[in-house]
């Protein structure tokens, strides 16, 4: 059975979509634009917005877990700056 392997990170139009697990549970998520714009600054602000997501994906996976673990919510789940601060 394939229903537990989570799909790629995905580039679209508002940032990059990706799933996480959490308590056997998988959850879409989005890390908007603006946000690894923000990112990238901290660390290379040549990278590209997948490249930024590849860079902080521990980080930003991290954030989302813990997101879903306090009981926020969404369809995705939009992680924004503020919690990376």
């Amino acid at each position: 059975m394939m229903d537990n392997v989570l799909a790629a990170p995905r580039l679209t139009n508002a940032g990059i979509l990706f799933s996480v697990m959490v308590e056997f549970q998988q959850y879409q998520c989005l890390v908007p634009a603006t946000t690894l714009s923000d990112l990238s600054h901290s660390k290379d602000p040549k990278l590209d917005l997948l490249g930024t997501y590849r860079a902080f994906q521990t980080k930003i996976e991290g954030v989302a877990r813990r997101l879903i673990g306090a009981g926020i919510v969404g369809k995705p789940l939009i992680i924004g700056s503020g919690y990376f601060q």
